[in-house]
């Protein structure tokens, strides 16, 4: 099978497009016919060596997709060859024709929903999903600031958060990318490349502030982030590249909280809860993954950089 294959870490073009090996799936697994992998900034991270998880080499990146089973192996009763599926942090990347999966790692997807988009569900609609259920523990009526929405992530959490009952207020650094968290349910978007965004975000809950805030960026935006929450407010950073300093006053007199996590860690009980959220948003329309830009697989170089540049329309994904 044809994949992006690294034999070291470092720059994006340590990554190469090879024949490799096609899996076979043993006791408890599937192999999955790859239709889109889906490309996210952990990937570049990983692929750099900076990432927590370091997966031995030879790898193939990618811990998204979506395709069809090709075939399964003994004990595996809930999927069958020919199913529609998208997959998360499966056995093997995703940057493939052909990737190995757990069964516990599939997940159907329904007729409605196109692979391209099927690609975009783990990574984005899991970590929204997961931020604002299990960490900020998110309700109706309060407040959320989504600071980069326009990305993948950042869209799945205005889709949910607008379900959900609450104010949501996105961010972005380009018309265009206002226009779409306009589009996708935000109640106010604000440039935060524009001097002073912040203080239009104060005046738009009333100086109240806000009650949670999903950070994409924290070593750029978690001091600000702190003296716009509300009482009790949350941050949870979803992303970071970097050093910050703080003002621990900021979250002492508002007897608020920052949260860091990364899916990877999440639990069983936790991940089974993710999964039924997002299959129930696809069956209602309330989650509408946004795909902006398809590059063929061998454009793997070209998509580590463009997904970390900023600017985001939705989702980046791999066509093998």
């Amino acid at each position: 099978m044809k994949a992006i294959v690294a034999h070291e870490f470092g720059a994006p073009e340590v990554m190469k497009l090879e024949e490799f090996p096609t899996p076979k799936a043993g006791p408890g697994q599937a192999v999955v016919r790859i239709h889109a992998a889906g490309v996210n900034p952990f990937d570049t991270y990983m692929r750099a060596g900076t990432y927590p998880i370091k997966p031995p080499l030879p790898y193939i990146p990618g811990g998204e997709g979506a395709g069809v089973v090709d075939s399964v192996g003994e004990g595996v009763t809930k999927f069958k060859a020919g199913d529609r599926v998208y997959v998360g942090h499966p056995v093997t990347g995703t940057y493939a024709e052909y990737s190995l999966a757990l069964e516990s790692q599939l997940h159907r997807l329904p007729e409605r929903t196109t692979f391209n988009q099927g690609a975009g569900l783990y990574v984005a609609c899991g970590t929204a999903y997961h931020a604002l259920y299990h960490h900020a523990r998110a309700h109706a009526s309060e407040t959320l600031l989504v600071h980069g929405a326009s990305g993948g992530v950042g869209i799945a959490a205005v889709q949910m958060g607008r379900a959900m009952g609450m104010t949501v207020i996105g961010t972005a650094g380009t018309e265009k990318g206002l226009e779409l968290v306009r589009r996708e349910g935000a109640h106010h978007a604000f440039n935060h490349r524009t001097a002073g965004y912040t203080d239009a975000i104060l005046k738009a809950t009333n100086g109240r502030g806000v009650d949670v805030v999903l950070e994409m960026l924290a070593n750029v935006n978690l001091a600000a982030d702190l003296k716009l929450l509300a009482q009790f407010g949350r941050v949870i950073v979803i992303g970071s590249r970097g050093d910050v300093t703080i003002t621990p006053r900021d979250l002492m007199a508002r007897t608020a909280s920052v949260h860091g996590f990364v899916l990877w860690g999440i639990s069983e009980a936790d991940e089974l809860d993710v999964h039924a959220g997002i299959s129930a948003g696809l069956e209602n329309g309330t989650i509408r993954p946004v795909v902006g830009k398809e590059l063929p697989l061998g454009e793997a170089i070209r998509a580590h950089k463009e997904i970390l540049e900023p600017g985001a329309q939705g989702k980046i994904i791999l066509l093998p």
